[in-house]
């Protein structure tokens, strides 16, 4: 790279925006990027057999899957054994020039996804110092929903002396005139990367942005949406903490790279040399809310190892406790399912679908707002207690459907929320309840592709 293009840039340039130029690395030319990038790993955790097949395409090449350890493996898996292998891979690739450096620089992202719709993003570093996934933060880069730390210390295993780190982490901007990302598709940037992903995911293009007026102009567009008096207009609220960055997919991966950067920040000797180090920063992928194709899809619960009756009357005695009434209407057949029932003033229903039978619960006078949250707060009181019963998070009505094919399982649909309110949501009533969302189905999660190394 010509550096005289990007003289003045630094990486606290734009520390005021909690944001960072990266110094991205890419795969070297040759590479077959279909093998490289996989999905992240927090997908298909119900479906060890997805993973099987991204391990017999991969192979011994090149790839994204030696770097990460899939959570459909986590139980079964030693996670500082794992750890060490990833960590072996990663200075693998660093040794024998598989990584390079196009130079500093962001990445322009478009995605069009399997179902045709085409999503533009953009991969920037941000800041840890201006992000706190704890309740009640106010931070500029914020949470969106509760972050579960019992999750943390696997993640933390595998990430705490790994010299490399591949992002599955997209974060949401609230931009509805279109202003920070979507201008830089009007330039001629260079394409780094134009490929189609595995599993017939779709296809991605990368353009490598570096010139110091793009960064410029991205700081400037971002710089105008994190204005404090623009800010308290357009949310009609008086708060001064502006929320300028909100966490879409990965919130406990950025709460992983949180919870290390405080470490290694908390013991440093050179509390002021210490500031530089790029373990500091994340590599993030930023979409804007009010791209189109940005569908926010409902997550689903499958509880496994259960009996369907004993789990309703558990429920009953859960919301009576709590002062609300239950009810449960079970369909005389399969055929009059649905997942959606129609919604009643002042209670949540909510549909369950199992090998036994079928219906829709309601609750009446809940004590949450969101339907997601009156099913977890049940879920996680009667898991708490020791049981056989698992939990899992599902994407996709299809997927719930055959999974409560097996005995024992019992699935739960919930309605998705309204992607236009969910800024304001996030500002005046804080996280929303965990997996209450998810950014599109599961072949249209963020795929690891680019990496920065995250030690000195």
């Amino acid at each position: 790279m010509n550096r005289r293009q990007t003289k003045g840039t630094s990486l606290m340039d734009y520390a005021h925006l909690g944001l960072c130029v990266p110094d991205i690395l890419l795969p070297r030319e040759g590479t077959d990027l279909t093998k490289w990038a996989v999905v992240a790993c927090d997908q298909y955790t119900s479906q060890p057999e997805y993973w099987e097949r991204v391990r017999r395409t991969v192979g011994a090449s090149p790839s994204t899957f030696h770097l990460i350890l899939p959570e459909a493996y986590l139980e079964q898996s030693d996670s500082l054994r794992e750890a060490e292998r990833i960590n072996a891979c990663m200075n693998e690739y660093l040794s024998t020039g598989v990584l390079v450096s196009p130079g500093p620089g962001f990445i322009l992202v478009e995605r069009t996804l399997a179902r045709g719709a085409v999503r533009k993003g953009l991969v920037v570093a941000l800041d840890l110092e201006c992000y706190d996934y704890r309740p009640g933060s106010r931070s500029l880069i914020r949470a969106t929903e509760g972050t579960v730390v019992d999750r943390l210390p696997p993640r933390v295993k595998i990430r705490e002396n790994a010299p490399l780190e591949t992002p599955h982490i997209m974060v949401l901007i609230d931009d509805p005139e279109k202003t920070v990302i979507e201008p830089l598709f009007a330039g001629n940037s260079e394409k780094v990367y134009d490929f189609d992903l595995m599993e017939n995911s779709g296809h991605i293009r990368g353009y490598h942005i570096r010139e110091k007026s793009a960064l410029d102009a991205v700081a400037r567009a971002l710089e105008r949406l994190a204005d404090p008096a623009a800010y308290r207009g357009r949310y009609g609220v008086k708060a001064q903490d502006v929320l300028l960055y909100a966490m879409g997919d990965g919130n406990h991966s950025l709460a992983t790279a949180k919870k290390i950067w405080e470490g290694l920040k908390n013991t440093a000797p050179d509390p002021k040399a210490v500031m530089d180090h790029p373990a500091r920063y994340a590599l993030v992928e930023l979409v804007n809310l009010h791209d189109e194709s940005l569908v926010f899809e409902p997550i689903h619960r499958v509880v496994f190892n259960t009996d369907t009756n004993r789990l309703l009357h558990a429920m009953e005695s859960f919301f009576a406790a709590q002062g609300s009434s239950f009810s449960v209407e079970k369909c005389a057949s399969r055929g009059e399912f649905t997942p959606y029932p129609a919604t009643e003033p002042g209670a949540h229903r909510i549909s369950f679908l199992s090998g036994e039978a079928c219906g829709t619960i309601t609750v009446t006078n809940p004590r949450l707002t969101l339907e997601a949250g009156t099913l977890q707060s049940f879920l996680d009181a009667h898991l708490s207690n020791p049981s056989a019963s698992k939990i899992d998070y599902i994407h996709g009505d299809d997927t719930v459907i055959d999974l409560v094919s097996k005995p024992g399982a019992v699935g739960f649909f919930l309605p998705a929320i309204p992607k236009h309110d969910f800024f304001r949501t996030i500002i005046v009533d804080g996280v929303l309840p965990r997996k209450t969302f998810s950014m599109g189905h599961a072949d249209e999660k963020r795929f690891y592709l680019e990496c920065r190394k995250i030690i000195r």
